[in-house]
């Protein structure tokens, strides 16, 4: 025969092995770290035309045009 505390035993066993396996694992590493500034560039061949590496005033004008009229939608919708 069951006793009437046994249900709740085992729920308890089934919900402290369940919240048991959602802790957060620990965080060792520390990801992709570079020392080189933003603009010094990747050596990739998939860079825009008009853009040199390592030349931050390029960079930066490269970055205004992009957010002024790549990213923005109020600008790309006046375009049209």
């Amino acid at each position: 025969m069951i006793k009437r505390t046994t249900p709740f035993i085992l729920a308890a066993c089934v919900a402290a092995f369940t919240l048991a396996a959602c802790g957060e694992k620990p965080q060792t590493g520390m990801g992709v770290r570079t020392d080189a500034v933003p603009y010094a560039g990747t050596g990739s061949n998939f860079t825009d035309a008009g853009w040199k590496a390592g030349d931050k005033t390029s960079w930066e004008a490269h970055l205004k045009t992009r957010q002024q009229y790549g990213q923005n939608e109020y600008t790309r919708s006046q375009a049209k």
